[in-house]
């Protein structure tokens, strides 16, 4: 199977979301989730798509829940799973008792249903030990495959730096983007620039934005400008909101003068003296005017599952300042493309945001460009993935079902009904 020639003329179709909402008054997300993905299988089993497909195998991203229900339906084409993280170590709220007893089925569910699939694919090493501690028997049973998240290299510089000037006459930028989560820990960036001495940030802005925004640019050799860029912003999402006031807070009592912006107007016409703008919604446009001025792309969250953003930085040329666990670790190379330090040492975060800014020459951050670019390039591109796929789904072409079919749609319709119950019975406890 050439996954790159099928890329190639890929024909997209969508089903599956005509009946069940992503959510139920923001509520029962996974509950959605699993029977949205279980209408996907059965419309397209009962309109005769999959049969006159005749599908060679399947790849299934992200969810498990409908691979017993795939496998009963289609017995004869084996199933490549994608998985990106354990949803159980995902969801939140699991201190108050009933949404325990509500996650129960949902969790068994999960590692059930992946024994389903023929072969298992996680997107980082860190992931894989994730999966093998969460369920053991699983990753006896199973041979866990990394294949890393791919990037388009095509938008990527020739690692030449960008020279369009800055956004804000006298500064210079550094980027970290994100969504607005605690678990992000956007305020260890906001402690690392309040610690820069007083005279090396006079020149120097720290920008929060939104997670719409992807880093490209490349190194920009105007007058010093340190720009971080954050995100993920819904202000309808209470943890968005509330971080967002806790940032600023955080901001006002280390002495730094914020301002917080929704367009690109505002951006462009902040206060000269303001230290830390936080831009709540980031257009196309601002994004690449951002990332065009970049001089460090600063990666907080602590034990992120990959983390495509580190990747984005280096295909810009931007080097990367990262956590040193979790995904960054395998992305970010020491002192080529960047640095990887403890979450904890805030002291150490700021030392290297002041070498970007103080004591690196032209040619080493030009050379650090070079570098983060030929990484992504050979490591991260879609060739590569592709290659990678190929190899699995040659492993796996033939491949018999994992577990018998037989009783596998009666345990998908025990498991929905449990799931059913438990949900209706949250709803009423909720209320």
């Amino acid at each position: 199977m050439d996954i790159q020639n099928i890329l190639g003329t890929l024909d997209v179709r969508v089903r599956g979301n005509t009946v069940i909402p992503p959510s139920i008054f923001s509520r029962f997300s996974i509950l959605c989730a699993i029977l949205r993905q279980v209408h996907l299988i059965l419309q397209t089993y009962f309109s005769s798509e999959l049969r006159d497909l005749q599908p060679d195998a399947f790849f299934v991203d992200q969810l498990s829940a409908g691979l017993p229900l795939l496998q009963y339906l289609q017995p004869k084409a084996p199933i490549l799973f994608y998985c990106h993280f354990p949803d159980l170590l995902l969801a939140q709220g699991r201190k108050k008792w009933w949404k325990r007893m509500y996650r129960v089925p949902f969790d068994v569910w999960e590692q059930w249903s992946m024994s389903f699939a023929n072969a298992i694919a996680v997107n980082s090493r860190f992931t894989k030990g994730i999966v093998a501690q969460t369920w053991p028997a699983l990753a006896r049973t199973k041979d866990l495959k990394v294949v890393y998240p791919c990037m388009d290299t095509r938008q990527g510089k020739d690692g030449q730096m960008n020279h369009d000037g800055p956004m804000w006459k006298g500064k210079r930028v550094i980027l970290s983007i994100n969504r607005f989560e605690r678990k992000k820990d956007i305020a260890l960036a906001i402690k690392a620039f309040a610690q820069l001495p007083v005279g090396s940030r006079e020149e120097v802005r720290l920008v929060i934005a939104g997670k719409m925004l992807y880093p490209c640019p490349a190194y920009n050799v105007a007058p010093r400008m340190l720009t971080l860029l954050s995100g993920g912003y819904d202000n309808r999402v209470s943890e968005n909101v509330g971080y967002h006031k806790e940032l600023v807070a955080l901001a006002e009592s280390l002495g730094l003068r914020n301002a917080t912006t929704k367009t690109i107007v505002t951006a462009l016409s902040v206060a000269n003296d303001v230290d830390v703008l936080f831009l709540l919604s980031v257009p196309n446009t601002l994004k690449e005017m951002l990332l065009r001025c970049a001089s460090l792309l600063v990666y907080t969250p602590s034990n992120e599952h990959f983390g495509i953003v580190p990747l984005e930085a280096m295909l810009a040329g931007v080097p990367v300042l990262a956590a040193n666990t979790g995904g960054p670790t395998e992305t970010v190379v020491e002192g080529v493309t960047g640095w990887l330090r403890e979450p904890a040492e805030t002291r150490q975060w700021t030392d290297v945001m002041d070498r970007v800014l103080n004591k690196l020459s032209r040619d080493e951050l030009a050379a650090m460009t070079r570098a983060g670019i030929e990484r992504v390039k050979n490591n991260f591109a879609d060739v590569q993935m592709a290659q990678r796929l190929d190899v699995l789904f040659e492993e796996i072409e033939g491949s018999r079902p994992q577990t018998g079919g037989g009783i596998s749609l009666v345990l998908v319709g025990l498991l929905a009904l449990v799931g059913m119950c438990a949900s209706v019975a949250f709803l009423k406890l909720a209320r």
